[in-house]
C-alpha cells in the first residue's frame, strides 16, 4: 500500500499533464511517457486506431532511441501480434511472459527484447481511439495495481483526447473556411478561367496536406481530363492526363458521389498512368444546380496517412464551395463580356449613324464642288476675240490685234482647286472604309473566331500587325462576305499571309495597304507597302 500510496501524487501529476495541452499530438505524446512512468515500464508506445479500417494510423513512443526507432521501420499495421489482438479486442492486457504467449507473434525486426506486457484501450465517449502498450517493467512483472492505475490514466486520458480532438477539428474547419473564402474572393475578383481553377487545386492542396491538387473536366468523348495541377514538383505530366468514358471512377463521379481510395497505385478503378505515383486520395465532384462541372482529386504521396472521416467532410464542403464560386465566377464574367460587347455594339452604331453619315455627306459636297469647278474651268479667263491662238503646251493665250500675251491664271488655278477636291474626296472615302472596317471589327467578339471572311481577314491583319509594329489598312469593296466562297477564300488568305510576311522581311516598311473587293468580275485582292521601291502584290 505504501508503493501505491506514493504512486496516487504520479496519478495525478500524470492526469493533469495530459490535460494541458489542447493539441492532439502533445497530448498524445504526453500520455505515453506519463504512462511509461507511471508504471515504472522501459518501454510505451500509443497506437492510434482508425475505426473504419480497423487497423494502427500512428505510432507514439517512449523509451526508444531515434535509431532504434528507425530499426524498427514502418509502423505495425494493427492485424498480426498483440497490436491486432487489442485492435480487433479492445479489452485490458495483461502478460508476464511475451515468449510464451503464442499471440506475440509478428515481432518487427530489430525491436527491444520485451517480456512482460500490459496494454488498455482508451476510449472517446463510446469509441475507441486507440490502445496503450507498456512493456518490460523495471521491476518485474506488471500487477493488478499498475493495470488498475493504467485504466485511470486511460480513462481520462480519453476526456483529454475528446477536448483535444474538438480543438483540432475546430481549428482544421477554421483553416478550411479561411480557404475557402480566399478562393471565393480570388474567383470573384476578375481571375480568368485557368487562374480560377489552378486556385481551387492549389488552396485545396495545401489544406487537405496533400501531394497534388488537380482539377478535371469533362471532355466532349464523355471522360474527363486534368486541366490544372497543383504541386510541389513539375505538375507538368499531370496536365492533359485524362480519364476514360466508362471508367468505374468516372461512373461514380458523373452520379454525384465522392470516391475515396485507399491506394492509388493498387485500386483497380483508377487507370491513369499517373497512379502509381500516389497512395490515399479523395476525388471530389464539383456540382452546381445538379450539373457536374469538373472534379477535385487530392492524392496524397505513395504511403502517406489515410484521409480521415473529418478530412474528408471538410474537403467535401470545400468542393461544394468551390464548384459555387466557379459558377458565380463565370457568371460574372459573362456578364462582363455582355458589357462590352454592348458598349462595342453602342460605339459602332454611333460611328455608323454620326461620323459616316456626317463623312459621306461632306463627300458628296465636295463631289459636287470639285465637278462645277472642272466644269467652269475652260472659259476662265481664256475667251477673247477672233484670231487668239491658244498654246496648249505652255498654257497661255495670244491676241494676233494687239500682239500682246496674257496668263490663263484663271484656268491653272481651277485645275489646282480640282485636283485638291479629288484629293479630299478619295481622303474622305478612304476615311469611310476605315471607319467601317473598324465598325465590324467592334461587332466581332473579340476572344471568338470570325466565321464571315471579313472577319478571317482582319484577323489576319490584326496577327501580323503584333510583328510588323502597326496595323495595316484593310478596305473592303463589296459584299465580300456574299460572294467569297470557301475555297476562294483560303487561296486569298494564303496569298494575304504570304504577302504581310514577305513585307515584314524588308525594311523600312511602316504601312501597308490591304484590298479586298468583290463583284461581278470576280474576287480580287491588292497589298500594297510603302517600301523603297515600293512593292505591289495582286491576286489572282
Amino acid at each position: 500500500m505504501d508503493e501505491d500510496g506514493a504512486r496516487l501524487p504520479l496519478l495525478l501529476e500524470a492526469v493533469l499533464s495530459v490535460g494541458t495541452d489542447l493539441e492532439l499530438r502533445a497530448t498524445l505524446q504526453h500520455l505515453v511517457d506519463s504512462a511509461t512512468e507511471l508504471t515504472g515500464a522501459r518501454y510505451g508506445a500509443l497506437g492510434v486506431v482508425d475505426p473504419e479500417r480497423r487497423r494502427l494510423t500512428e505510432l507514439f513512443t517512449s523509451g526508444m532511441s531515434e535509431a532504434e526507432r528507425q530499426r524498427i521501420g514502418r509502423i505495425p499495421d494493427g492485424h498480426t501480434g498483440l497490436f491486432g489482438v487489442m485492435v480487433q479486442d479492445p479489452r485490458p492486457l495483461r502478460i508476464d511472459d511475451l515468449t510464451a504467449d503464442p499471440r506475440a507473434s509478428g515481432v518487427p525486426e530489430g525491436h527491444p527484447e520485451m517480456r512482460s506486457f500490459l496494454g488498455v484501450p482508451i476510449r472517446v465517449h463510446t469509441q475507441v481511439f486507440g490502445n496503450l502498450y507498456l512493456t518490460e517493467k523495471r521491476t518485474g512483472r506488471f500487477t493488478e495495481e499498475d493495470l488498475a492505475l493504467l485504466r485511470v490514466l486511460a480513462s481520462q486520458a480519453g476526456i483529454a483526447i475528446g477536448n483535444a480532438r474538438l480543438y483540432e477539428t475546430a481549428r482544421q474547419r477554421e483553416r478550411w473556411i479561411e480557404g475557402a473564402a480566399a478562393v471565393t474572393t480570388a474567383l470573384l475578383t476578375g481571375a480568368t478561367a485557368e487562374n480560377a481553377l489552378m486556385t481551387v487545386a492549389e488552396q485545396a492542396r495545401i489544406l487537405a496536406d496533400a501531394s497534388a491538387g488537380v482539377v478535371l473536366q469533362p471532355t466532349p468523348e464523355g471522360g474527363m481530363e486534368i486541366v490544372a495541377a497543383s504541386t510541389n514538383d513539375d505538375p507538368g505530366d499531370l496536365v492533359g492526363t485524362t480519364i476514360a468514358p466508362g471508367s468505374p471512377v468516372l461512373v461514380q463521379l458523373l452520379g454525384g458521389e465522392p470516391v475515396f481510395l485507399e491506394d492509388s497505385a493498387t485500386d483497380p478503378r483508377m487507370t491513369t498512368h499517373v497512379r502509381s505515383r500516389f497512395g490515399p486520395s479523395m476525388m471530389l465532384p464539383l456540382q452546381s444546380g445538379g450539373k457536374l462541372i469538373g472534379t477535385l482529386a487530392l492524392p496524397r504521396r505513395r504511403g502517406g496517412p489515410p484521409y480521415s472521416a473529418v478530412d474528408r467532410l471538410l474537403a467535401s464542403q470545400f468542393a461544394s464551395q468551390a464548384a459555387l464560386a466557379l459558377v458565380l465566377a463565370d457568371a460574372r464574367h459573362d456578364r462582363e463580356r455582355l458589357a462590352v460587347y454592348e458598349d462595342r455594339d453602342r460605339i459602332a452604331r454611333d460611328l455608323h449613324d454620326l461620323v459616316v453619315q456626317r463623312l459621306f455627306a461632306t463627300e458628296m459636297m465636295l463631289e459636287s464642288t470639285r465637278r462645277r469647278a472642272l466644269a467652269a474651268a475652260p472659259g476662265a479667263g481664256s475667251a477673247t476675240e477672233s484670231g487668239t491662238a491658244a498654246s496648249t503646251e505652255s498654257g497661255t493665250a495670244t491676241t494676233a490685234e494687239s500682239g500682246t500675251t496674257t496668263t490663263a491664271t484663271a484656268s491653272d488655278s481651277d485645275l489646282d482647286e480640282s485636283a485638291l477636291l479629288s484629293r479630299a474626296v478619295d481622303e474622305l472615302d478612304s476615311t469611310i472604309q476605315e471607319v467601317r472596317t473598324t465598325i465590324f471589327a467592334l461587332q466581332q467578339p473579340p476572344a471568338d473566331a470570325p466565321a464571315s471572311f471579313r472577319g478571317r481577314v482582319l484577323r489576319e491583319t490584326g496577327g501580323a500587325a503584333a510583328l510588323l509594329g502597326f496595323q495595316p489598312s484593310v478596305h473592303f469593296s463589296g459584299a465580300v462576305d456574299t460572294l467569297v466562297e470557301d475555297e476562294q477564300a483560303g487561296k486569298l488568305l494564303a496569298a494575304l499571309r504570304g504577302a504581310l510576311a514577305a513585307a515584314h522581311r524588308r525594311s523600312g516598311i511602316t504601312a501597308i495597304t490591304v484590298e479586298v473587293s468583290a463583284g461581278a468580275e470576280g474576287v480580287r485582292l491588292r497589298v500594297e507597302d510603302d517600301g523603297t521601291p515600293p512593292t505591289t502584290v495582286a491576286w489572282p
